[in-house]
């Protein structure tokens, strides 16, 4: 199918709240060298993007202004040198920001086949997510069979993959989530226990639960607000591995002596601003260790809800309500 010479995509105008966000017609991008432009199915809708549109979060340098870490579709152009993918192969790809469009130029290293498992918006809701669990708890976290994890946001769409990740992994696992629902949900999805935070203290539920003996690998995206239960939650030689601040960024009055008695190890990682070569790392491990137990049903993405390209804003007030179970989507209608 010829590539036509326009398209829509999301933009924003100016930092606020859902209102700022607008629809305009450009020009499609052509893929420059190794790189691969898809017609995108599906884009999926990820706390970054919420953070970006309030001016918090800017993409890096260079990249497009467009929002959306995550894409489905089919690969319709190759940029030089290139090869092992054609035009016309359905894939997911990481992008670095562009996503919300139509069509979207995507680097070839960060370009995944779509499982035969599942749809294109299935596959859309894959990459940001499992990129970032497995480089940040299999990877950073060096989770192993056998110990015990935590991941905070059971219900989100990085709880909900971390949870899956995790449990394929051997480890057992255990989520905090927002409600009694929720917390139902990350244990039909695999978690041993979840643990309400609105009704109880997690520090406290996780010594509990583990017998006094703490978790080996926390995920963590709250940020200061837990950083001293999360210290009272880790196990000897324990790992709490960083990945936002949804609740501050700064840490005052915590007592460092545990990290000192127990070992402990306190790191982080962000994603997109990562060099194109470690994204691509990535990818070749997913491939062989993850893909394989996508495509046997053993982790699947969880789509909450799905919405037309041009309701983006009512796809970010969905995602600022946390009301969602898992993913949230857009869909072009192509």
């Amino acid at each position: 199918m010829p590539v036509p010479a326009t398209m829509r995509q999301i933009r924003f105008e100016g930092s606020g709240g859902p209102e700022v966000i607008s629809v305009e017609t450009v020009p499609v991008p052509k893929p420059g060298p190794g790189q691969v432009l898809i017609e995108v199915v599906a884009a999926g809708v990820n706390r970054p993007d919420v953070m970006q549109r309030q001016g918090l979060y800017p993409p890096p340098k260079g990249a497009t202004e467009v929002p959306g870490l995550e894409i489905g579709g089919r690969i319709v152009a190759l940029g030089e040198g290139v090869s092992g993918l054609r035009e016309g192969d359905e894939v997911c790809a990481l992008v670095i920001s562009g996503g919300y469009a139509e069509f979207a130029v995507a680097e070839a290293g960060q370009v995944l086949p779509k499982p035969a498992s599942l749809s294109l918006v299935e596959a859309a809701a894959l990459p940001e997510t499992v990129f970032t669990v497995y480089s940040t708890v299999i990877q950073r976290g060096r989770l192993k069979k056998g110990e015990r994890f935590l991941v905070h946001g059971g219900s989100s769409g990085i709880g909900t993959t971390a949870i899956q990740i995790a449990k394929q992994h051997g480890a057992t696992v255990y989520a905090t989530a927002g409600s009694a629902e929720k917390c139902r949900f990350c244990e039909e999805l695999g978690a041993d226990a979840a643990v309400d935070y609105r009704e109880a203290d997690f520090a406290e539920e996780i010594k509990r639960l583990t017998d006094g003996k703490g978790v080996d690998v926390i995920l963590d995206m709250v940020g200061a607000a837990y950083l001293s239960k999360n210290i009272a939650s880790l196990a000897v030689e324990g790992r709490l591995v960083q990945i936002a601040f949804m609740k501050g960024y700064k840490a005052e009055s915590v007592n460092l002596t545990p990290i000192m008695l127990k070992r402990l190890t306190i790191t982080g990682a962000t994603l997109r601003a990562q060099p194109k070569e470690n994204k691509a790392a990535i990818a070749d491990e997913l491939r062989e260790k993850v893909w394989p137990l996508i495509e046997a049903g053993k982790i699947k993405p969880i789509v909450h809800e799905t919405f037309p390209l041009e309701d983006a804003a009512k796809a970010h007030a969905l995602m600022e309500s946390s009301a969602h179970l898992g993913k949230i989507m857009l869909v072009t209608g192509r």
